[in-house]
């Protein structure tokens, strides 16, 4: 009997939600299980990962913006552009889903596709109609919207509780 993929949320407005999504990512791919990440909002990522890329194939990893800065940097007239790349990257992963291609499905910064209104709730829900009952999902983003929360098995909040005045963001 094939195990059920369940569904996680990593949120809040601590740091470290990539980081345990990626772990997850590399501890399933460590036990033969085929990954794929799929990062969004973020901007084109070039460079930042490319660890990750010793770990093909059963990790891979997907970026789909042109842009070198953050979604919500950008001037309106080039959001309007990295929209339809972002809404490549989703459709990537229902085709990801619809195939069979992972055992688990990261979609980083994804629930701010929500928040920034780039998809819908109906466009979610339409993802997971496709989603194997084995294969898992992990969700990553600030806001945890309500109506997703109905449909997550695991949904984890991380939060900031001290931040060191001597804290240089390039440190681990």
């Amino acid at each position: 009997m094939e195990e059920r993929g369940i569904i996680q949320i990593f949120g809040g407005t601590g740091k470290g939600k990539t980081s345990a999504a990626i772990g997850q990512g590399i501890k399933a791919a460590t036990n033969g299980k085929n990954v794929t990440v799929i990062q969004f909002l973020k901007g084109n990522m070039d460079g930042d990962f490319d660890i990750l890329k010793r770990l093909e194939p059963e990790l891979r990893l997907f970026s789909f913006e042109k842009s070198g800065q953050r979604f919500d940097d950008l001037p309106p007239n080039e959001q309007e552009e990295e929209k339809q790349n972002i809404m490549n990257g989703f459709n990537f992963a229902k085709k990801v889903l619809m195939t069979g291609q992972c055992d688990l499905l990261i979609l980083d910064e994804f629930l701010g596709l929500l928040d920034t209104g780039v998809i819908t709730i109906e466009d979610f829900n339409d993802l997971l109609s496709v989603k194997p009952e084995n294969v898992g999902i992990i969700m990553t983003g600030i806001k945890i919207n309500e109506d997703i929360c109905f449909m997550a098995d695991e949904i984890t909040e991380m939060e900031t509780i001290c931040l060191s005045h001597n804290t240089d963001e390039n440190k681990i």
